[in-house]
């Protein structure tokens, strides 16, 4: 099994800790409410949403996937970080064993933050990885983030 990481960073003008609470505390939630198309619906099959909580992500009518399961690997609310692994679905493309992604949202000096995120894709085998579909998920992930950041200019008391 190989594995394959990309790093992207989003800055933002909303302060760290509001926006870790949008993307990773209330995103079951807030994602499906400001983006149906990306994201319909988020279930938990096990767990209470810490550590091991397994969820399924029912995707919306504007993706080419159904649906993933997710484990919740960690959560830091103190230091703004959270990580997750997809273990199951057609996102995977039957190529890939598993996605992880690493959450950090650093503030920064104008009160706003950055959010940085580690996504690293291990494949199958030897199986090669096509870059297009790897760049189509990061642009799409930049989206929600804006989209996230534009809710939460547009309702600051959320």
């Amino acid at each position: 099994m190989g594995a394959i990481t990309y790093d992207m960073e989003i800055p933002s003008s909303i302060p760290a800790n509001k926006m870790f609470k949008a993307l990773v505390l209330d995103a079951d939630t807030l994602i499906p409410k400001i983006m149906p198309q990306a994201i319909k619906s988020v279930e938990i099959l096990e767990g209470d949403g810490g550590v091991g909580t397994i969820k399924l992500v029912h995707f919306g009518e504007g993706s080419q996937y159904k649906s993933v399961k997710h484990r919740v690997d960690a959560i830091d609310k103190e230091n703004l970080t959270h990580s997750y692994t997809i273990v199951e679905g057609d996102a995977l493309a039957g190529v890939l064993e598993s996605i992880t992604y690493h959450v950090k949202i650093v503030p920064t000096e104008d009160g706003g933050c950055i959010c940085k995120n580690r996504s690293i894709y291990h494949t199958k085998g030897d199986v090669e990885i096509n870059e297009e579909k790897i760049k189509e998920g990061k642009e799409k992930a930049g989206q929600m983030f804006k989209a996230i950041e534009a809710y939460l200019h547009a309702n600051p008391d959320a």
